[in-house]
C-alpha cells in the first residue's frame, strides 16, 4: 500500500547537513602564521636544514630539537608539502579561424588543424 495515505508527521523540508559528513568549520592550511608546522628534530644542525628548507618554501614551522637517545625525527608535515604536486596547466589549442601558433600567418585550420 502507498505511504501517502498514512499520517507520519511532518517533514523536514531541510535535511540536516550534519548527517552527510559535510564539514562546517573551514579547514586551516598548515605552514601559516597562524598554524605553523611541528616538527622535531635530533640535532641542532638538522634543525638549521631543515628550518632554510621551509624559509626556502615560503611556510612557517616550529622546530624543537629532542635529543634524547630513542628520539625520533618527525618532519612528514614539511615533506608531504614540499612534495606536494603543482598545478597543471594546458595550453589552449587555437580555434579553426585564429593565426596558427606555429608562425607561419596561415589560419591554423590551413595550417596544422
Amino acid at each position: 500500500m502507498s505511504d501517502k495515505f498514512f499520517f507520519k508527521g511532518r517533514q523536514d523540508a531541510r535535511q540536516s547537513h550534519i548527517s552527510y559528513g559535510y564539514n562546517t568549520k573551514a579547514s586551516h592550511k598548515l605552514g601559516s602564521k597562524k598554524h605553523p608546522l611541528t616538527l622535531v628534530v635530533t640535532s641542532e644542525a638538522r634543525k638549521l636544514e631543515v628550518e632554510a628548507q621551509a624559509a626556502e618554501a615560503r611556510l612557517f614551522a616550529e622546530v624543537t630539537v629532542d635529543s634524547n637517545e630513542g628520539a625520533v625525527e618527525s618532519i612528514t608535515e614539511l615533506t608531504t608539502l614540499l612534495n606536494k604536486g603543482n598545478t597543471v596547466t594546458q595550453e589552449k589549442t587555437p580555434e579553426r579561424n585564429e593565426p596558427c601558433s606555429c608562425g607561419s600567418g596561415k589560419k591554423y585550420k590551413k595550417c596544422c588543424g
